[in-house]
């Protein structure tokens, strides 16, 4: 039986990290993501995200790494992983999820870039333009 391996992310704007982390993450079963839910985000950043959670997680259905999408909180816990059959969670460097139960796979983040990376270019550019 294929290990049901979890990806949580919140993905507000999809960008080569968040592909290599699941083509990784696919190397070691089958991926699912877990999506962070808008109300989530905006509890956590204080924001709401340019793509709805919806749009998000049609975007990552159709990447062919990932099998599934299912909703989130900001932190991944044990009831989580267990509630939903989890074998493993692959994460970047800078994973915080207060997990025990299941081995976590840490992964190097993709230098350079980074949603908030992503949001203070359109920014620059923005600016640069007015």
């Amino acid at each position: 039986m294929m290990k049901r391996v979890l990806v949580d992310m919140s993905c507000t704007l999809i960008h080569h990290g968040h592909i290599r982390i699941l083509k990784n993450a696919s190397r070691l079963g089958k991926v699912i993501v877990a999506l962070t839910t808008d109300d989530e985000i905006f509890k956590t950043k204080g924001y709401y995200p340019e793509l709805k959670y919806e749009e998000r997680r049609e975007i990552l259905l159709s990447i062919s790494y990932v099998s599934e999408v299912i909703p989130c909180a900001w932190l991944i816990d044990d009831h989580y992983i267990k509630q939903n059959k989890i074998d493993l969670l692959v994460h970047g460097d800078d994973n915080v999820n207060p997990v025990t139960i299941c081995k976590v796979c840490i992964f190097p983040r993709t230098e350079g870039i980074s949603s908030t990376e992503l949001r203070q270019r359109s920014v620059s550019i923005y600016r640069s333009l007015i």
